[in-house]
């Protein structure tokens, strides 16, 4: 079971990165997936999720409208694309997968068992 990221960088306000992860095991084709956070000296937080399908998708508010998780089940991969990048969305961006088959777009980092190393993000202003 290996979840690696990709993608991230030092960009300025108002750019955009795309993040992938990457299942190298091709485990996780019927599993949920999600986007997690965590900023400088704060928790981690949820940021995006989608169905084990691509059905459906939950979004933080405060990334609502400027991030979009998608995924590739056929290239084994999940993406975040975020726009409108602000210097508060700086922080190491890990995406996580559910254990069970055929989830739903769980927000909770406790409805995931395996997890990325993680991806930096920084955004200056």
């Amino acid at each position: 079971v290996l979840l690696v990221e990709s993608g991230g960088g030092l960009v300025q306000a108002g750019d955009s990165l795309r993040l992938s992860c990457t299942d190298s095991g091709r485990t996780f084709s019927k599993n949920a997936m999600a986007w997690f956070r965590q900023p400088p000296g704060k928790e981690r937080e949820f940021v995006a999720a989608i169905s084990w399908s691509g059905g459906s998708t939950n979004y933080a508010d405060s990334v609502e409208g400027r991030f979009t998780i998608s995924r590739d089940n056929g290239k084994s991969t999940v993406y975040l694309q975020m726009n409108s990048l602000k210097p508060e969305d700086t922080a190491v961006y890990s995406c996580a997968a559910d254990r069970a088959q055929f989830g739903s777009a769980w927000t909770s980092q406790y409805d995931y068992t395996y997890w990325g190393q993680g991806a930096q993000v920084t955004v200056s202003s």
